[in-house]
């Protein structure tokens, strides 16, 4: 188990187990420990971004790029949301390789934070069901993709990921809204919907893998050990979220009970 196909497994699972630690803990909390601790992640996210194609090394830009994501993220909570714009502009006026499409992810990625802390303030469940979402999803791709291997889905944007692995991710975003409707938190319609996000947070993991083998580089950073950077362990987050909100522009969340 700890060899070969598995070698980073032991260190994941304790990463993955902090994370939830830390995660579960700023859930309960909500308010403005929620807000707070989603500043920080995504303002990392924006550093490691920052860095992809930073070369040579730019410290401090990074550091500005960082600080920025984390106060325009608290600013658009007082309604100062044209903040957000800040750091994904930096990021496409720094001459740079790539400079546009890092700018246009960092917005992304700005706008998945604002949406993020908006759905939580709409209530936990809501939080719970597509952070739930996001890991089933995720979990299951590892374990099916690398027990099952197979096809490669996109061997050009991200080599390890199969069909097997990518179907498994709907089924257990699947389960996660099943289990909801059957504990009476969500509509018969959140068993349909739940893949959907899992498959819009499939494609934001292929979106950063694309980044990155555009910059050249494995990991986002180190910062996480078993996972390698921010952004590679939140990249799912950022597509999820975002399809969600734009699921709420048209159509109300099936979730909540009946």
């Amino acid at each position: 188990m700890t060899s070969g196909r598995w070698a980073d497994l032991g260190v994941r699972l304790v990463s993955g187990l902090v994370l939830a630690g830390l995660g579960g803990i700023s859930v309960w909390s909500g308010g403005l420990v929620f807000v707070v601790m989603t500043a920080v992640i995504f303002a990392l996210m924006a550093w490691e971004l920052a860095a992809m194609t930073d070369r040579p090394a730019n410290p401090g830009l990074r550091l500005v790029v960082a600080g920025l994501a984390g106060v325009s993220i608290l600013a658009a909570q007082g309604g100062w949301v044209v903040a957000l714009l800040a750091a994904p502009l930096v990021l496409a006026l720094t001459p740079r390789k790539d400079a546009r499409l890092l700018g246009v992810y960092g917005l992304a990625v700005m706008l998945s934070a604002h949406e993020f802390i908006e759905i939580d303030q709409r209530g936990a469940i809501l939080i719970v069901w597509l952070v739930g979402v996001v890991v089933a999803s995720d979990i299951m791709g590892y374990f099916i993709g690398r027990l099952v291997g197979g096809p490669k889905f996109w061997p050009k944007a991200s080599p390890k990921k199969t069909w097997s692995g990518t179907v498994a991710g709907w089924v257990g975003a699947a389960l996660v809204g099943l289990a909801l409707v059957m504990s009476g938190h969500g509509q018969p319609a959140l068993v349909l919907l739940s893949p959907l996000v899992g498959f819009a947070g499939q494609l934001g993991d292929i979106a950063e893998s694309l980044l990155k083998r555009r910059a050249g580089i494995k990991d986002a950073s180190r910062l996480i050990p078993g996972h390698g950077g921010v952004l590679d362990r939140f990249d799912a987050l950022v597509g999820a979220v975002l399809a969600v909100w734009l699921w709420q522009l048209v159509l109300p969340l099936p979730i909540g009970g009946p």
